[in-house]
């Protein structure tokens, strides 16, 4: 046998093997990533980061307003090294969600040149206000369509992508590399991302097969994305989530950091508290690779139902005591922290018509000083404690209590 005949077959074998391995599920059914169980780690240190500092408690911004930002808002947002824009941001005053974002981040560099501004983009839901919808006109079977006919299938009221079409998933990551190309935006922010692999979501309306395949294009679209993004423009994905076998972290690989909702849910079975710590640790594992970390955490009452999969919360009363509330969210965040985490606790992303309690609010927290912590958060039981050098942090998730200690400064 010549050693052609030989490498063929061999060729073949191993890719067989490796395509198998894509369609596999993690053994509590989660639809598992290509190659999922790798040990390779990004080298997250050869991408781009926003500006950080452990002199005050680093902030996140997540927002959406459907006209122009206004001074006084655009000097508040200028206090924010990492911020995204999410979906509808700009839109009614300049026609498109695209045409908005842009004039928004312009309008936010003008105050601080800094910045870093991430634009939105669901990989699942088709939300409107974008002009690139109109590409899908051009796009048979761009939607899933459920067993019964019915193509709104986010909610009753929305498409959702077929991400097994590749025509649908070249289009996407077009509209992410077009926008990623302004010089006003330095990344993609991505949503959405655990409806395409959790196997319960949409499961009874289109069947496990149709799942698995929507997953398996979702891995790929995403490995396009991470290709053809360009160098110097970041990925922040909203995917870490404990519910998932390995809370996500490996599919952190094609991303530069991951966006946090829900840590504080329940799901697969595992208790609040199990599923609190499950979560505490895979963010603690991300931080310390150098992933970005940006904690958003609800001020209000919890309001899950169904799936859990979005952070689900009651609106902020206004002049309501959130201080309790407000401590035990930062001390989370801070057992959790390293360099590149930030923070951002709210009552919803809407400051449309004052929908928020706490926009322009800035905390007296944040001017406090913390300096670097001296060391990674201790562990004991539901306990963690953890010392920085201006400021002694302790949480009990079981009680769901906290306690910061601002040390005194000259």
């Amino acid at each position: 046998m010549r050693r052609s005949q030989f490498i063929v077959p061999a060729m073949v074998f191993v890719f067989t093997c490796w395509l198998i391995g894509c369609c596999a599920a993690n053994a509590d059914g989660t639809l598992a990533a290509p190659g999922e169980g790798s040990e390779t780690v990004h080298d997250s240190t050869a991408s781009p980061r926003p500006p950080f500092s452990w002199d005050r408690v680093p902030l996140y911004m997540h927002i959406r307003k459907a006209t122009d930002f206004t001074p006084e808002e655009l000097d508040y947002l200028g206090g924010f090294p990492l911020i995204t824009l999410e979906k509808t941001t700009g839109s009614r005053t300049h026609g498109s969600t695209e045409a908005g974002s842009l004039a928004a981040a312009k309008a936010i560099k003008s105050v601080n040149e800094d910045a870093c501004v991430l634009y939105y983009r669901n990989v699942m839901c088709n939300y409107s206000g974008y002009k690139t919808n109109d590409g899908l006109r051009d796009i048979p079977g761009a939607f899933l369509q459920g067993k019964d006919g019915n193509r709104k299938l986010h909610r009753g009221v929305r498409e959702i992508y077929d991400l097994s079409n590749p025509d649908v998933r070249r289009w996407w990551v077009d509209h992410c590399v077009e926008m990623a190309n302004h010089d006003e935006i330095d990344g993609i922010f991505l949503d959405g991302n655990i409806k395409a692999f959790e196997p319960a979501f949409l499961r009874a309306e289109i069947g496990a097969e149709r799942k698995q395949e929507v997953a398996d294009g979702y891995f790929l679209m995403m490995q396009d994305l991470k290709d053809r993004i360009p160098a110097n423009k970041m990925l922040l994905a909203n995917v870490i989530r404990a519910r998932l076998t390995d809370s996500g972290l490996d599919t952190m690989r094609y991303f530069d950091g991951s966006y946090l909702e829900g840590i504080e849910s329940q799901a697969n079975g595992l208790t609040r508290v199990e599923y609190l710590a499950k979560g505490v640790d895979a963010v603690q594992k991300a931080a310390r690779q150098g992933k970005i970390i940006a904690m958003s955490i609800g001020l209000g009452d919890a309001a899950l139902t169904g799936l859990k999969i979005d952070d689900s919360r009651k609106k902020v009363v206004r002049g309501a005591n959130i201080q309790p509330r407000l401590e035990y969210c930062l001390a989370l965040f801070l057992i959790c922290a390293e360099k590149y985490s930030y923070f951002l606790p709210h009552d919803g992303y809407s400051v449309n018509n004052k929908d928020s309690a706490v926009w322009l609010t800035k905390f007296p927290e944040y001017d406090k000083p913390l300096g670097p912590p001296k060391g990674p958060a201790v562990k004991d039981g539901t306990t963690y404690t953890r010392e920085f050098e201006s400021a002694s942090v302790f949480l009990d998730i079981e009680t769901q209590t906290a306690k910061i200690t601002w040390k005194e400064t000259r």
